[in-house]
């Protein structure tokens, strides 16, 4: 697979002063952007029109066209370009309007802070990244919807359905999260129950490996971004199996045939290709390729021994085979949490590294021992400014808000809404008014 080489992102400066244009250029340049320089509102927008923008940072001021005016027509003809606004003089009521009108993300004093203007920028670039990134995701979703439907049309009634409630959910999504980082790892959440769905399989079950999985790294002191690689990695590790027939996905590894097992030992190959076109996910599908790997060398698909396995793959696979032994994934006997467990501990120095071991052990208490406090409710008695503190899931066990979600008056009313239209009862968790 060619590696995606990324164009840098685009600037467009609008201002009447040539002298703050040519120091915003002398500011930018040096920080690898591609500057566009306009010096009118009417010519900010022809550049616009032949030029691919990522964000415009205009002067409010300006003859002919201010920058509430121009910020406006940016928001009504281009909504996903990044809107900042510079204001040299204390009208607030001028500063306001043209938030409201051109719904800007924010504004800046001149004379401006250099370091200030140049954070500004950072953070509504990369805002504008993880919206295109969320964008792609949803955009392979709906591509494996497709796949079902070619590989299996007795499953084309229950993939629209599917398909129906993931665009509801996606319509949530884009409304509701303030945080893209938050509607990112949500999306791969509901992406990981579409796998879940297609195999019949227990519904939360790549949740459980992903959450154990990231408490093994956090008892390993491995840091904040491999605890969400192999977070990521275990909530999407099968997805390479979703090209599998019906028939297959339902069978134990000890029952499959020699040509079964040999379509098996492919899906780790399938996942990664699937995940690696994502900047974001690029890390965890390398996890997905090396999870079936083992320190002994016996593994696949690349027969790797020793250090040469990835520590996330280890910790992923530990966590895997903890819950495909209780599952009926390994066998058709289903092993009850201290078999499996002893399954894993049997495994170490051969499977497994020592080290991982000691943490899947250490990890499998820090399951909270107390209830969260909290209070459960129904989904017409949510009100503005209640906090989940738990996932809220579907009837089918799929995620619809995650933990730690503010609820305000547009969620309120989906929320209810999709509980009247679906006819279903949502069991909500809400936190305390005085709970942490």
């Amino acid at each position: 697979m060619n590696p995606v080489i990324s164009d840098p992102p685009v600037i467009l400066f609008v201002d009447d002063e040539s002298s703050i244009l040519s120091a915003l250029r002398r500011l930018f340049r040096p920080e690898g952007y591609r500057v566009l320089l306009a010096e009118s509102g009417k010519a900010g927008l022809a550049l616009l029109e032949t030029e691919p923008v990522d964000l415009v940072v205009s002067d409010m001021r300006m003859p002919e066209m201010d920058g509430a005016s121009l910020l406006e027509q940016v928001r009504e003809r281009w909504p996903a370009v990044g809107r900042v606004l510079l204001t040299g003089y204390a009208d607030i009521g001028s500063t306001v309007e043209a938030i409201n009108r051109g719904q800007i993300h924010r504004y800046i004093a001149k004379p401006w802070d250099d370091r200030e203007l140049l954070m500004c920028v950072r953070d509504s670039l990369e805002r504008r990244r993880l919206d295109k990134e969320n964008r792609a995701l949803q955009l392979l979703t709906q591509a494996q919807n497709d796949e079902l439907q070619a590989l299996n049309s007795s499953l084309a009634a229950r993939v629209k359905a599917r398909t129906s409630e993931l665009e509801q959910l996606n319509a949530m999504l884009e409304t509701s999260f303030a945080e893209l980082r938050e509607n990112f790892l949500l999306s791969i959440n509901v992406f990981s129950g579409l796998v879940e769905l297609r195999g019949g399989g227990t519904a939360g079950y790549s949740r459980q490996v992903g959450d154990l999985a990231r408490r093994i790294a956090r008892r390993l002191n491995a840091g904040a971004m491999l605890e969400e690689d192999v977070y990521i990695a275990g909530l999407l590790h099968e997805v390479g199996k979703i090209g599998f027939p019906d028939t297959m996905l339902r069978k134990p590894l000890s029952a499959m045939a020699s040509d079964e097992l040999a379509l098996y030992r492919r899906h780790t190959l399938n996942g990664e290709a699937a995940l690696l076109p994502l900047g974001k996910l690029q890390r965890a599908a390398r996890i997905v390729r090396s999870y079936h790997e083992r320190i002994d060398g016996k593994g696949f698909p690349d027969a790797l021994s020793g250090d040469e396995v990835p520590v996330g793959a280890q910790i992923l696979s530990v966590a895997s085979d903890y819950y495909s032994a209780q599952t009926g994934r390994l066998s058709i006997k289903r092993y009850t949490p201290a078999e499996a467990q002893s399954l894993i501990l049997g495994g170490a120095g051969m499977r497994y590294d020592k080290s991982i071991v000691q943490a899947f052990e250490l990890a499998l208490n820090d399951e909270p021992s107390e209830k969260p406090q909290d209070r459960e409710m129904q989904a017409h008695e949510v009100m503005p400014g209640m906090v989940l503190s738990r996932d809220l899931l579907s009837p089918q066990g799929t995620l619809l808000l995650a933990a730690g979600y503010t609820f305000d008056a547009r969620v309120v009313r989906q929320l209810r809404e999709f509980a009247g239209r679906q006819n279903v009862k949502l069991n909500v968790y809400v936190k305390l008014a005085n709970s942490p």
